[in-house]
């Protein structure tokens, strides 16, 4: 279609790629709504659900912990179960990106503004 135009070929070439990487981009980022991961702490007695974007969605304990002489231990168990929860995330979300850069061709590590 665009035969014999040189430079122009290329730049509509390049322009069509950056809009389905773009679009790649867009779905990826609802995907990663979608994925739950969940970070541990206490042994499992208190679990963090979030969401591969980082977000908390949800929180189980175990009722056997719930003892108002342990409140400060209960707190730090969550905190560590978030904390868990959302560096898993932020390792779904890394491989996620790195399935769709090999996908596209393009460099395992290569980054996109967030």
């Amino acid at each position: 279609m665009l035969k014999g135009l040189g430079q122009l070929g290329d730049m509509a070439k390049m322009m069509k790629a950056a809009k389905d990487l773009q679009e790649r981009m867009m779905t990826l980022q609802e995907e990663l709504g979608r994925i739950v991961v969940i970070g541990e702490a206490g042994g499992g007695l208190v679990k963090a659900r979030a969401t591969a974007k980082g977000e908390i969605c949800g929180l189980d304990i175990d009722p056997s912990i719930l003892v108002a002489s342990e409140k400060e231990v209960v707190e730090d168990l969550i905190i560590a179960a978030i904390k868990e929860a959302q560096s898993r995330a932020i390792d779904k979300a890394a491989e996620e990106q790195r399935k769709l850069m090999a996908e596209l061709g393009l460099p395992a590590d290569m980054s996109f503004p967030g």
